[in-house]
Parts: C-alpha cells; structure tokens; sequence
C-alpha cells in the first residue's frame, strides 16, 4: 500500500502510525525516504493528485542535496531524469541581451562541476523542482514503509504529548470524507501555509521584498538558434525594458524567464513581449504557464512542539536568490530523521529531538539572511540601454557593470552557506576545545571541528571517503595506528544498541581530516567528537544519543549491531 489516490475510502488508512507527514512535497517525501531506509514507517498526506509540470519553481539541487541524494541511492536517477545534463553548462552568464553583449559570467555556478568534484561526492545538478518530486514519488511508491495518500489533506493537529501516539491528525479527501488518526510522530511539511504550523499557534516573523516578480515557462523553437551568448544555466538580461533571467527548461524549446521588479499582480506585465525584449530580437513565443510571486523573508518563531515538527517551507520561507530554499528543506528532512528514527527504534533518549531545532534554525536563519541580501542586487538594479552599445560608451559600461557585478558573488559561489553550516554549540555534539572556521557564504573552510560537516576526500579514483560511512549510524573513523586502541570500545557499545560501525582507514590518512585523531561521524555525515581516548568516545556517543547513560533498546529492534571492517585509504584526489 505505498501509493494510494483519492477518492478511497479513508478507511484503508491504519488508525494508528508512527510518523504522519503533513506534506508530499520535496522536504516530505524526502523525510519519508529517508525514515524508510533507516526502517522506519510513515503515511504521508499530500492534497495534489499529481505535480504539475508547469510550475518549475526551484531549478538548483546544490551539491549537499545530491550527496543526500546518493546516501539513498537516488543521485544518479536524478541525473537521468534532469533535462539539463551537467555537460549542457556550468555558468551563468549577466549580458545585455541573448544577442548582445556578454557583461559578467560566473563559471562553475552552484557547484556544476564536470569530473570528480572535491568537496562532497556528488557536484550540483540543475534540474526542475517537479522532476525531482515525480522522482521522490517513484522512489516512494517503491519502498513498503511509505503510504502516500494523495487528494488528501491535514485539516487539523490536536498535540496531545508523549510518545504513545496519542496525537491526533484530522484529514478529509476529496470525496467530502473525513476521519482522525493518531500518531506517534507529526511532520509539518505542508508548505508556507501550513496548518499543522498553525495548530500549533506558531507565527512566522520576518519581512516580504518591496518588490514583486513574475515566472513565465514558454515554448520558443528559434531562440536557441537565434542566442549568440552560448549555453548558460542562466541568463541575467539587463535591459531596462525588460530586467530579469532566463533560461533552457530543456533541450526540446521549452524555456523559462523571470522578470524581476513588477507590480505585485503581474497584471502590467505582457510576457511575450518582454521575451522578446530578453532575446533582443523577434522570436516565436508559446506561452505555457505564468506565476506572479514575491520573495518572503520568514522563519518560524519555534521548529517543534512535542512530538510535532516543522520542516521545509512550513519552518522557513527564502528568497530564491541562490537557489537554497528547496535545498534548506531536504536539510531539515535529512537532520531530523535520523533522530526520528532513533527515539523510534529505542536507541535513542527522546532528548535527541530537541536538537533538530537548535541545530536547523540557525541554519535557516543565516541562509535568509544572505539571500535576501543578493535579492537587493537584482538585474533592474544594474539595467543600463548603454551595456547594448557598440562603441567605447559600451565598452565602458559593460566594464563598470562587470566590477559591480562581483557583489553578486555568494549568490553563485555559495560553497560557504552550502558546505560550511555548522552544529557547533549544539547539546548533542561534543566540543574538543577547538573554534570552527570563520562563517562566510562563499568560502568553505574543511574542519574536523566537532559539530562540522565531515571534510570529504576520494580514497581513491572512485571511492568517496562518504562510500565507507555507515549511513543507518554512527561511524567511528579512526587511523591504523589506532585501531587496536578502539577495537575494545564495540563489544561496549554493542550492548547499548547505538548502531555504530568501526572503520579502519589503512594506508595514507586523508589530509582533510588533519593529524591521525579518530573522528565520530553522525548519521548525516556531521562530526559529534574527535580524540584518541576510547572512553571518551563511548561517552561523546551516549550525548549523541540525546543521554550520557546507556540506552535499553526494546524487544525486536532490528538496529544494526556495531561492526569494524578496514578501508584502504589511498591518497586524496
């Protein structure tokens, strides 16, 4: 029963679930793949019957999301199924028009990278958000742990506390029926207008953009011919006839544009002709679908209330400059499941999940803060008729536009907000004494600093550093010249139940993970404690765990037993 349409009968639905996710979107189904292949069950409620096709909306899965991605086998579907290979273009390119003046390109944008890519095992991927939902929803459909009930939606959450699935879910379909659940656990990935959210009296606080935009997908099958720039992941037009982006949905004459700085309702806005001022010339225009829309600057005043979570857009609302609005969801998804699915299988102390909020919002909050600051630089904002010009007026211009331009830097070279968020400070990860590198949105500094992202490395032509974690637990990484000191260390932890996994890295430790200390690795890869002490180990995984004392695991868990196997670690590529 993994997919199932209204109109039903609600009555096929289990009275009683573990997880109820409010929400199919990218952050939920996201969730519930990631809770299944931690062996974990969930019914996930989604209104849409099906995803419409018309509504790109995000087009960036950056290179953390296809890691994620990868851990659930799920990298190189995408790949296939995105419109754009990475091939087509890594750059994004700020000109006059498509048959203008280049003005500004950034190469290598939002992590595209052709080859191994360093800094994580997986390089971004353009591809629309609707592809990559359909893709969710296959891989959904596939896996017996997830019920996706579509034409269904949450009308109402009653929170009635604890763990004994004693909160109850109203729903309704599109039939007119209607009937409550309980649960153990309630997701909220319902989107900005989440009722699950307001259930709970939650408010989002911050601001809107002054300004508004307006998205139109339309058909051309001249002006890829007829574009003298080359291919771009984006075109950034700035003509004051006509400021925005634009950009290839396809290789099929399927395009899309954005044009920034229009009244709210859009209703000025005379899409064809604003195309065409895009392109620089007269070309057949097929309007598809349009969408007016305004960037928000919102986050939620609190993540959780018990046994209820926020994720994605329900938490936290970004502008899209930067493209990290959907890759901030599928982070929330991938932190907190792991912990779910610890309190769940009783390896866990139900402590744990008070961490998803005060490692997450911080996360979300700088992520706004940077993109509502590129939202303030926006193609209307460097619109000049001279950057069309021929002569040395021209010249001059595109040269002036070229040196403001580099403000736009973070917006596509955003390694810093991508790779470089940290879980420093947090209850459940175990400070060594040692700072994190300095926060910047484009620089990303590897560190081996507890509470970091675990600095990637091939071990060899074709194996990740990431391809030996055990991504169902923990994972103790500790060199060779280590191994006999920790070996002792899994019989003991093999009576708490903590799935953990020991892995010997033989041969060259990676120069990113500095001297030969051992290093524990969390579940989503972040780093809860390094040293050489193996006691202190036992103690930085109990806090991992949400308690410093040792956890009974209930009759019939199925975690997977601590075990240690030996990777020969080549040199780093």
């Amino acid at each position: 029963m993994s997919h199932i349409s209204s109109p039903q009968s609600l009555g096929v639905l289990p009275g009683t679930v573990p997880v109820l996710i409010a929400g199919g979107g990218p952050s939920g189904l996201f969730l519930a793949l990631d809770l299944a292949h931690r062996g974990i069950q969930s019914l996930v409620i989604e209104p849409r019957m099906s995803v419409d096709p018309y509504r790109p909306r995000a087009k960036t899965t950056n290179a953390r999301t296809m890691t994620h991605l990868r851990r659930l086998g799920l990298a190189d579907r995408l790949r296939e199924a995105a419109p754009l290979p990475v091939q087509y273009s890594q750059d994004v390119i700020f000109c006059s028009s498509l048959t203008g003046h280049e003005v500004a390109r950034f190469k290598n944008a939002f992590q595209l990278e052709l080859g191994n890519y360093g800094p994580q095992p997986e390089c971004g991927q353009q591809v629309p958000q609707p592809v990559l939902e359909n893709l969710l929803r296959e891989a959904a459909a596939e896996s017996n742990l997830i019920t996706l009930y579509t034409g269904a939606r949450v009308d109402r959450v009653i929170p009635r506390g604890g763990l004994d699935g004693s909160h109850i879910v109203e729903i309704s379909d599109t039939s007119g029926g209607s009937r409550s659940l309980a649960a153990n656990f309630v997701i909220g990935a319902d989107g900005g207008t989440s009722i699950v959210r307001k259930s709970l009296g939650i408010q989002l606080q911050g601001s809107s953009a002054a300004r508004s935009n307006h998205s139109v997908l339309f058909r051309s099958q001249h002006l890829e011919r007829t574009a003298t720039l080359g291919p771009a992941v984006q075109y950034w037009i700035m003509d004051p006839q006509s400021p925005g982006m634009i950009g290839q949905a396809d290789l099929h004459g399927t395009w899309w544009a954005i044009f920034q700085g229009v009244d709210r309702s859009g209703a000025n806005t005379d899409p064809a002709a604003s195309i065409r001022a895009m392109a620089g010339t007269d070309i057949d225009v097929e309007i598809i679908a349009e969408d007016p829309w305004t960037a928000r600057m919102l986050l939620a005043e609190r993540y959780a209330e018990g046994g209820i979570f926020l994720v994605g857009d329900a938490a936290h609302l970004n502008p899209p400059w930067g493209g990290h609005g959907f890759n901030t969801c599928v982070g929330d998804a991938a932190n907190l499941a792991w912990k779910l699915a610890g309190v769940l299988q009783g390896w866990a102390d139900p402590k744990l999940l008070d961490s998803y909020e005060s490692e997450r919002r911080p996360v979300a909050a700088r992520t706004i803060q940077d993109a509502a600051s590129n939202g303030k630089s926006l193609a209307y904002d460097f619109a000049d008729s001279a950057l069309a010009g021929d002569g040395p007026e021209g010249e001059e211009a595109r040269a002036r536009a070229s040196r403001e331009l580099t403000i736009k830097r973070s917006e596509f070279h955003s390694l810093g907000l991508v790779l470089g968020y940290t879980y420093v400070g947090s209850q459940i990860v175990t400070p060594d004494g040692s700072q994190p590198p300095t926060e910047d949105p484009v620089v990303y500094e590897p560190s081996t600093t507890p509470g970091c992202l675990l600095p990637h490395a091939w071990l060899d032509a074709t194996t990740s550093l990431y391809d030996v974690l055990d991504d169902r637990g923990f994972t103790l990484l500790v060199p060779a010249n280590g191994a006999e000191r920790f070996a002792g260390l899994l019989e003991e932890l093999a009576l708490s139940g903590i799935p953990i996994t020991l892995r010997v890295l033989e041969g060259t430790w990676p120069v990113e993970l500095g001297g030969p200390t051992a290093i524990l690795v969390r579940p989503d890869q972040h780093i809860a404690w390094r040293g050489d002490n193996p006691q202190a180990a036992a103690a930085a995984l109990h806090t991992s765990t949400g308690s410093i004392n040792h956890v009974s695991v209930p009759s019939g868990d199925a975690s997977p037993p601590a075990s240690a196997s030996s990777i020969r670690a080549g040199a780093a590529l």
